[in-house]
């Protein structure tokens, strides 16, 4: 029987229920979003389902997309649209600064050991993902303030000009 308690918070239901998937199907890579939401609302962790398990699986909990009101990093988006938990080497956004795993103290007792187990298989005991796309996306946005007003076909006009 699950112990139901309204201080859960969303995204800490959101890896609850990936981390219960993973362990309950550890052969598969990912999970659609429709059956992270249908684990959460099977666990009933919080005495109904709320509208924003399926927000938070599908976007404000995914560390490889670009942030939107949430900035955890909790799960990731694989090339087929699934999500599973981060991994150490995985890409992630500059803009994910939020958690990858909930607090012990947010969870009740019986899902606490989640955090460990997902921390030795997904973590190396680390808690913060490796970003090799960090510098590239520092990038983002250098010089445009050097091209503002300008018009790109007229500048490769420009350049072009004599050729032949």
């Amino acid at each position: 029987m699950t112990l139901v308690t309204s201080d859960i918070k969303v995204a800490d239901e959101v890896f609850v229920a990936t981390a219960l998937l993973h362990r309950e199907h550890p052969d598969r890579e990912g999970f659609t979003v429709r059956e992270i939401v249908d684990r959460a609302e099977r666990e009933n962790l919080y005495g109904k389902l709320r509208p924003g398990v399926q927000v938070h699986a599908s976007l404000h909990c995914v560390a490889n997309k670009p942030p939107n009101q949430g900035r955890h990093r909790m799960l990731y988006e694989t090339a087929n649209h699934r999500r599973r938990l981060v991994r150490e080497g995985d890409d992630v956004h500059p803009g994910r600064t939020g958690k990858t795993f909930p607090d012990p103290d947010d969870l009740p007792p019986q899902y606490q050991e989640l955090i460990n187990w997902a921390k030795e298989r997904y973590s190396k005991g680390g808690s913060k993902p490796v970003r090799w796309l960090e510098g590239v996306f520092q990038m983002f946005g250098t010089g445009k303030d050097v091209w503002e007003g300008e018009d790109p076909d007229e500048y490769v006009r420009k350049l072009r000009e004599g050729w032949e």
